[in-house]
């Protein structure tokens, strides 16, 4: 494994919504013998409401700042050695004080998937504020891409198969 995640192991799943984050992160985690955390779980059971009550409710903004919270958290723990998956949220990684958390401590990964492949993963879940309207979808989709892009590693997903995407994340020379 390289001199980065042995220093501080973490491993940031990135990309948009449906792509995976939490179920190849929970497959990856435990090919690594690692811990798991998915960031949303995490802020939804430190605030003890939904993301889609907290966006209602206290709005996007108040979210974002939850979830740089949560992120500078999991940072310090893996810091102390704790090694830890971590899957953010979509729009995590857009936002340069996460992107510079994240730097130095550990490696980010880029679920890139298919947009038509998102499409049908999200149509089924209904509690995706930013999902709602099929055109914003697209755009948020188109405008999020430029930023997953500065991940460390892009891993493209091209099926179903979380383990398929594990095996691409660890054949990745970063993760050697």
């Amino acid at each position: 494994m390289n001199l980065r995640l042995k220093r501080t192991p973490g491993v940031y799943l990135v990309g948009f919504m449906g792509s995976g984050k939490s179920t190849v992160g929970r497959a990856l985690a435990r090919r690594l013998g690692w811990s798991f955390y998915d960031l949303d779980s995490e802020i939804e059971r430190a605030e003890n409401v939904t993301i889609d009550e907290i966006f209602a409710t206290r709005g996007e903004a108040e979210f974002r700042r939850l979830e740089t919270d949560m992120i500078q958290q999991h940072v310090r723990w893996i810091e102390r050695g704790r090694p830890a998956v971590l899957a953010l949220g979509g729009g995590a990684f857009t936002f340069p004080e996460n992107r510079d958390l994240l730097e130095n401590n550990g490696i980010a990964i880029w679920l890139d998937c298919p947009f038509e492949t998102l499409r049908r993963r999200v149509a089924e879940a209904s509690h995706r504020p930013l999902a709602r309207d099929p055109e914003q979808f697209a755009a948020l989709y188109q405008a999020r891409r430029e930023f997953y892009a500065l991940a460390d590693i892009r891993a493209p997903i091209d099926c179903d198969d979380p383990e398929a995407a594990v095996e691409t994340i660890l054949a990745h020379p970063l993760m050697k």
